[in-house]
């Protein structure tokens, strides 16, 4: 056999050095080739982070409501598409607690409870948790979309326009329940459940001290011919919807669910106070009624009749 030839080795070339002038090279992701962010963009955004609002609101209620408060929390919670539902609470002194437990797990950041007291009255706890101001209403003239049967209709979920009448900017506790009613009644933008239109108001207004709540419909023309233009106001018209209540406030705290008084309302008049005050009209009546026997009597005694000529004429 042969010998076997030695290979001569072969001058392996090295390999070059990386400029350090040289750009990066990207960043290889999921979704592609990814290019180094410039250090000028990175300082901006870490000096000037974008707000985005991420409000959910908490809606709940106390036991033994009834139907027709029930139905009007229901109605609420579908016109709120970024509001969370959630069991009953007892209505109690600790409820405060209980609340901002529950919110905090459901992951929001303020709570509407429905209170329902004696099976009659019917408050509305307004709260920003878990730091506050909250707010105690006590709500009259109720009436629900099933009472009501109005002809007006919109999307659920679309995004609600939120008008204020002008006493809203005259007093520091207007302009503190108009912020808060801002924040919640509000659908915050890009809400996941939310519509991105814009087809009903919620009109709040101030008269006697109480806030009014009204839910209307934006109603435009669909006819080529009555076509709207861009800026033209006058063919829009508004229908409304439901439901219907009106908000007497009574206490602004400013904790959640309780803590030092910020305003209290001097013209509050409690229901039981007003039923206290009908009984007694009731009461009055029948004392009238009593006393007016009690004094017929005494004059039948003191003037009696006189006895008549023929008066014993037909006993024999």
């Amino acid at each position: 056999m042969g010998k076997k030839r030695k290979h001569s080795e072969a001058n392996v070339p090295e390999p070059a050095k990386k400029d350090s002038d040289a750009p990066e090279r990207p960043k290889r992701t999921l979704f592609g080739w990814k290019d180094p962010a410039p250090a000028d963009t990175k300082e901006t955004e870490s000096s000037s982070p974008i707000f985005r609002n991420k409000e959910k609101v908490l809606i709940t209620c106390s036991r033994r409501i009834s139907y027709r408060y029930r139905h009007l929390m229901l109605s609420i919670v579908s016109l709120l598409p970024h509001a969370k539902k959630d069991n009953k609470v007892e209505s109690k002194e600790s409820k405060g607690a209980t609340l901002n437990e529950l919110v905090e797990l459901k992951n929001c950041s303020s709570c509407l409870f429905f209170e329902c007291r004696k099976q009659k009255d019917l408050y509305i706890w307004m709260a920003k948790c878990p730091n506050g101001p909250s707010v105690k209403f006590l709500v009259n003239a109720v009436h629900t979309m099933e009472e009501l049967k109005l002809t007006g209709n919109h999307l659920k979920g679309s995004r609600p326009i939120l008008t204020f009448s002008a006493n809203f900017d005259k007093d520091p506790h207007w302009k503190l329940l108009k912020e808060m009613i801002t924040q919640i009644f509000g659908t915050p933008k890009e809400q996941r459940k939310s519509k991105p239109y814009y087809d009903h108001v919620f009109s709040f207004s101030i008269v006697d001290d109480h806030i009014w709540f009204r839910n209307y419909q934006i109603s435009v023309p669909h006819n080529e011919s009555d076509k709207v233009d861009r800026g033209g106001l006058d063919k829009i018209t508004l229908v409304e919807v439901g439901p219907r209540f009106c908000l007497n406030p009574i206490k602004i705290f400013g904790g959640s669910f309780g803590g030092p008084t910020l305003y209290e309302n001097p013209f509050y008049v409690s229901p039981n106070q007003i039923r206290a005050l009908e009984k007694k009209k009731k009461a009055g009546k029948y004392a009238k009624k009593v006393k007016a026997k009690t004094r017929r009597k005494m004059h039948e005694l003191e003037n009696p009749l006189e006895v008549g000529e023929f008066a014993d004429m037909w006993k024999e």
